[in-house]
């Protein structure tokens, strides 16, 4: 299912970091919303650290999946079965939403309320241990 843009339009800035950890902190830092389009291993880690962070009450901006021809169906079954199975709250479940298109998509994120009852407040304290500074979580709370 490779999607490609082509042709010569261009889209946003481009920006130079050192490292991953700044590139994924500038994009939060710029991000209004963020959405998770079908990719690999860096999409899904880059996924699941910003619906932590909203667990962890870091930011509160709407985090959707573009679930094209069902592409995030797997990881959504795994997600109901931890939720079924404890190890994700049930109000947890949403701090995300999903969408087989973008037109619909952009409407959730759109219509999208952060769940005050899901957010783990008394693990904030933990985020300096963790390497999260002060800094960092400024920058994505933005």
């Amino acid at each position: 299912m490779r999607k490609e843009l082509t042709g010569e339009q261009r889209f946003g800035e481009v920006m130079s970091v050192a490292s991953m950890h700044q590139r994924k902190a500038e994009m939060a830092r710029h991000s209004d919303a963020f959405i998770a389009l079908p990719g690999g291993y860096g999409t899904l880690e880059e996924l699941l650290e910003t619906i932590s962070f909203a667990q962890l009450g870091i930011h509160r901006k709407p985090v959707g999946l573009l679930n094209v021809d069902g592409y995030y169906d797997s990881l959504l079954a795994f997600i109901d079965k931890a939720v079924e199975d404890g190890f994700i709250q049930p109000f947890q479940r949403h701090l995300f939403v999903s969408a087989p298109n973008a037109k619909d998509l952009v409407r959730e994120l759109e219509e999208f309320a952060p769940v005050d009852d899901a957010v783990v407040s008394e693990l904030s304290w933990q985020q300096e241990q963790v390497g999260l500074n002060s800094t960092l979580q400024a920058e994505i709370a933005r």
